[in-house]
């Protein structure tokens, strides 16, 4: 049944029918995240080592291009969700219609950042190739497809349950994305030579990326022909709340600030650790078929634990099985960091116990908006779903500018060589340090802000799920 949410946020009845909430939504919404990280995985794993070892790009300027664009992201975010608010919704709905629109664009702005044939270019040229085909694909086409797609989950249904089903399948999506990209990537784009060093060949980027926009194409039309919204926002009259209240009521937002503070560490320690994996194994390990069974281990894990998910949630509490997946995985990483591992499957091994404990975080995480958008809402009585996964999102963006930048001068800081066939002992060790040393740090990091500073604990979360309900049923 269709539902119409007024401008004091109250939900009601609409009698005009509409398909009900059901698994198609659930699938729809999984083949979204799919559809993203076809482009945002392939990117965030690959695309510094198709600057660096394709286009011969030193690593401090790539690393300059990705912490600016990630910058020019956070902005580009807050706009589009300005746009997709006041815009007239279309007839298929006010955030799906965006899908239908971006599609293709954003698979087309995915494809051009990787053609091979600009490696022969002047290097003033390359960076100009590179600088405006970045910020095309993340400022503006992958902006465009992915805010209306994470805000289409407050619409699809107005149970907090059918948003946390949602979670859990779009976090489904984004680890079978990383799986596929994982295990295929290495093995198409890197050979072996004679003298066991691991050589990228070019050509085989650009088919992949094409194959790739294709794919998420074909995902982004099944989330469009799946989902479906059924909470409609009509614009309250006259004049809302000012900007510098809204500021002063998130700044109290004591939940929000501490998963903001959290965010920003992880996306810090997961998108510079699989930048890191790329070289490890190319340099260190010297083997690129071991990074795919690498990306198995790692995503399989958290495959794993998704059907065990909500039995883990309503027995200890997404705080709690959150920030003890954090201090896992941290040691984890640590005791690898510690042991200098240089057998591959002793690796493997260590690495699937702390990917077990990331994905139990990740599988999780985005169920903590829902709390804190309930914690908000009793402490303001507003209910600001849009304005709060918006600064979730800057935090997102602002992590992944870190990681960006900070990948590429790290490669600089340690002597890292784009144009070697191979690097030096020292230079090995040292991306092995970075691989495992940022991660551990910033997971024990991660667990304790949430342990410590992020109050929504599992008898404070049912608490305020009480408050709602009877608000509610009075209302």
């Amino acid at each position: 049944m269709a539902k119409t949410v007024d401008g004091n946020g109250n939900v009601k009845e609409d009698r005009s029918g509409g398909r009900p909430f059901g698994i198609r939504d659930k699938i729809g919404y999984m083949f979204g995240d799919f559809g993203n990280d076809f482009s945002f995985i392939f990117a965030s794993s690959y695309l510094m080592v198709f600057y660096t070892k394709v286009l011969g790009l030193s690593g401090f300027a790539v690393g300059l291009l990705f912490l600016g664009a990630r910058f020019v992201d956070a902005f580009t975010d807050v706009t589009m969700g300005r746009i997709v608010d006041h815009m007239r919704p279309a007839r298929d709905g006010r955030f799906r219609s965006w899908i239908r629109r971006m599609c293709v664009p954003v698979a087309l702005a995915s494809t051009v950042m990787y053609l091979y044939f600009v490696r022969d270019w002047p290097y003033g040229a390359k960076l100009v190739y590179v600088t405006l085909t970045y910020l095309l694909w993340s400022s503006f086409c992958y902006t465009a497809i992915n805010i209306p797609y994470g805000s289409m989950a407050s619409v699809i249904s107005p149970d907090v349950k059918d948003r946390a089903a949602l979670s859990t399948f779009r976090s489904i999506g984004a680890s079978l994305a990383g799986l596929a990209i994982g295990v295929l990537v290495p093995l198409i784009v890197y050979r072996t030579d004679e003298a066991g060093n691991q050589i990228v060949l070019p050509v085989r980027f650009t088919l992949t990326a094409i194959v790739f926009g294709v794919l998420a194409i074909v995902c982004y039309v099944l989330c469009y022909t799946l989902c479906r919204e059924r909470v409609v926002f009509e614009k309250k009259e006259g004049a809302g709340e000012g900007f510098l209240d809204m500021l002063k009521g998130l700044g109290r937002n004591r939940p929000l600030l501490a998963l903001v503070c959290a965010a920003l560490v992880l996306l810090l320690a997961t998108l510079l650790g699989q930048a890191m994996n790329n070289y490890l194994f190319l340099d260190y390990f010297r083997n690129a078929k071991a990074l795919s069974v690498a990306n198995v281990v790692g995503i399989g894990g958290t495959l794993l634990l998704a059907p065990f998910i909500s039995a883990i949630v309503l027995k200890f509490g997404k705080k709690e099985a959150g920030a003890v997946g954090m201090l896992v995985a941290g040691a984890v990483y640590l005791l690898l960091y510690l042991l200098r591992v240089k057998s591959i499957p002793l690796f493997m091994g260590l690495l699937f116990l702390g990917t077990l404990g990331a994905g139990l975080f990740n599988m999780v995480i985005w169920a903590f908006i829902t709390d804190i958008i309930d914690y908000q809402e009793i402490a303001t009585g507003r209910r600001e779903d849009g304005t709060v996964y918006a600064v979730y999102s800057f935090a997102r963006k602002v992590g992944q500018a870190l990681a960006g930048g900070l990948g590429g001068f790290v490669l600089t800081a340690i002597g890292y060589v784009s144009e070697a066939p191979s690097q030096t002992q020292a230079v090995s060790e040292r991306i092995y340090t970075v691989a495992t040393l940022v991660p551990g740090v910033s997971y024990l990091v991660v667990f304790l802000i949430i342990w410590f500073a992020y109050p929504l604990t599992k008898r404070e979360v049912e608490r305020n799920t009480e408050i709602l309900r009877r608000k509610r049923e009075e209302a």
